[in-house]
């Protein structure tokens, strides 16, 4: 009777009935309460992204839409596209700066429904306003709060670090972060597992103490994928992946999102 179950249990295996999933002697599993404590911790390391996640978009936004023959609608097409190719060259082993990446796709748009435009004008679009893009409102607040409370913060970009480094210079971020890392250094886009492996290598820290910060539900998947924490921030049009598990913090803007990041222990 014995070997008969078995031979059944091994069959039924084999054809997907799922009747052989008794955990094998010494295997050890990770329960919710397990996942819940480490949530309570304090990671060691605060990643921010900086474009949309800090950076209010408004101006470059408008900027991109004039370059459309004034259509403002095609702007999220363009940035999943702009996405999508930048993916495409990661893929491809390939790597050129996120803003030249973003130039060409607003080309493609632009000749998908007509629209001249050159790619030198493309650049200026999207390159000249995003140099000086303000902050939103409470992040320079935010940011002061989580320095005051101990936090070692990086930013972590797919944006080139000249990029950044202008960005926060006109932006009055530069004395808030500790360091600025930029995929550029190592030439795979976020949200590649390996970009958020290389920036926990660069900051010598494990994986589970690193914690994100951005507006993008890929960037938060990817982040999570690569067994970092995430706290999503639910900005205007940003939605989280529903095929990715869902983030320990998830709040309207920074302000609530630095509340919950200080009062962990």
């Amino acid at each position: 009777m014995k070997n008969n179950r078995r031979d059944f249990i091994k069959k039924s295996s084999i054809l997907g009935l799922g009747l052989a999933a008794t955990p094998k002697f010494g295997t050890t599993t990770v329960s919710k309460e397990d996942n819940k404590k480490e949530q309570l911790k304090r990671p060691k390391v605060l990643f921010f992204d900086v474009n949309e996640t800090l950076l209010d978009l408004t101006t470059m936004k408008k900027s991109v839409g004039n370059a459309l023959g004034n259509r403002p609608d095609l702007l999220p097409l363009w940035f999943t596209t702009m996405l999508q190719y930048s993916l495409v060259e990661t893929v491809g082993r390939q790597y050129n700066d996120f803003g030249i990446v973003g130039s060409a796709a607003l080309q493609m748009v632009a000749a998908n429904n007509n629209i001249k435009l050159t790619a030198e004008e493309a650049k200026t679009a999207i390159l000249t306003p995003l140099r000086s893009i303000p902050p939103h409102p409470e992040v320079k607040e935010s940011l002061a709060r989580l320095k005051k409370a101990g936090y070692k913060l990086v930013s972590f970009t797919n944006s080139s670090n000249i990029g950044v480094e202008t960005q926060f210079k006109n932006g009055g971020l530069i004395e808030y972060f500790d360091e600025r890392l930029s995929i550029e250094d190592m030439g795979k886009f976020k949200p590649h597992t390996d970009a958020y492996d290389w920036a926990a290598r660069k900051m010598g820290i494990q994986k589970n103490e690193c914690l994100l910060v951005a507006a993008h539900g890929w960037d938060i998947a990817g982040a999570l994928w690569a067994n970092w924490r995430g706290a999503f921030i639910s900005r205007p049009g940003a939605q989280l992946y529903p095929l990715a598990p869902d983030p320990e913090i998830n709040e309207s803007d920074l302000k609530l999102v630095t509340d919950k990041l200080i009062a962990l222990n």
